[in-house]
């Protein structure tokens, strides 16, 4: 079995600054892989469970290592890499020998997985969101995709989706950011965009879904959407026009009504604020700003202000929104910002 240093070699063609800066992580995903090989004899448990004990740190970097071998993001990224690169080798294989025996695809998942953990580990989330998206936009960027049906998908900025309109399926997974849909219609095909929390199915409609670390928000424009959780796909709500729910682990919040030209105004080009705290508005701009944003002081964030930004220029809009606070604002090299 090769240990994480040989995959990085003979896999990932890497070299010595590629290796993760954390020594721990590297031996707990060299312990991973170890275990991953058929059944570990009694000696080799024993080492493991050895080096696991002899310091905290090894236990919560492998119990790490686990959750994310355990995370659903990870199962469909080797799936969809499987796909996309192993159905080639498979049927050059089969052209030459026939059917691929079972063990022969056991061994090819099981090493699949480990790289993908193994690179996703080494390099970060942003990795896992390549692997899996058919669509992204940078930081500031924002992008219209025509979708295989007939629908339109905008996404926002700093976003990430992944589509599967295979076989009658009209589906797409939001890994990262904000997306807008005008869909078209189709009973007999449901439209479902699942994000962190959350399912939204389509009952002919124009909505926007926007993913979040601790909740998914969604947006009706036009027609009605079905909203679930995850966790309780039983909890469902119906939204009509002008309204907008929030999900997240636990609960979906009471339904709201919305400013629509507000909450929409990015797909204009805007972002409007009015009488937000200043903590809020900056927050939301930074996300358009390829830099980084640094408030020098805590007595800003509470402040209220209000205004109409022009999202194609997030640095002049940061300078606007500081000024109408009565901020100075610094720049340093970097695209870096100070509010004092």
């Amino acid at each position: 079995m090769k240990t994480v240093r040989e995959y990085k070699s003979a896999e990932l063609e890497a070299d010595e600054p590629h290796r993760h800066p954390d020594a721990i992580t590297d031996e707990a995903l060299d312990w991973f892989m170890r275990l991953q090989d058929s059944t570990p004899d009694a000696a080799i448990l024993r080492d493991f469970e050895r080096w696991r004990r002899s310091d905290d740190r090894h236990l919560e970097a492998f119990d790490r290592l686990e959750r994310m071998h355990g995370m659903a993001s990870m199962r469909l990224a080797v799936e969809a890499d499987d796909r996309k690169r192993g159905a080639l080798s498979m049927n050059s294989h089969r052209a030459h020998a026939g059917t691929v025996p079972a063990r022969v695809r056991t061994m090819v998942a099981a090493a699949a997985a480990i790289i993908v953990l193994a690179v996703g580990v080494l390099q970060g989330p942003d990795l896992w969101l390549d692997w899996q998206a058919d669509h992204v936009t940078a930081v500031g960027e924002r992008k219209t995709i025509d979708l295989p049906d007939g629908s339109v998908m905008r996404l926002n900025t700093a976003s990430a989706a992944a589509l599967d309109f295979e076989d009658g399926r009209r589906s797409v997974r939001l890994l990262k950011g904000e997306a807008y849909f005008d869909v078209r219609h189709d009973d007999a095909h449901p439209f479902t965009v699942t994000a962190q929390f959350s399912e939204t199915v389509d009952i002919g409609t124009a909505f926007a879904v926007r993913r979040g670390d601790t909740g998914d928000s969604i947006v009706l424009e036009e027609g009605l959407v079905d909203v679930s959780r995850f966790s309780w796909p039983e909890d469902r709500v119906r939204l009509d026009p002008g309204q907008m729910i929030v999900a997240d682990e636990d609960s979906l919040s009471p339904v709201g009504e919305v400013d629509l030209a507000r909450a929409l105004a990015w797909l204009d080009g805007r972002i409007i604020f009015r009488e937000q705290s200043f903590a809020t508005a900056l927050a939301t701009l930074r996300r358009y700003y390829d830099g980084r944003v640094i408030v020098a002081d805590n007595r800003l964030k509470d402040l209220l202000v209000s205004g109409n930004y022009d999202l194609d220029q997030p640095e002049a809009a940061i300078r606007t929104l500081a000024e109408a606070a009565g901020v100075s604002v610094t720049r340093l090299p970097g695209r870096i910002l100070i509010l004092r």
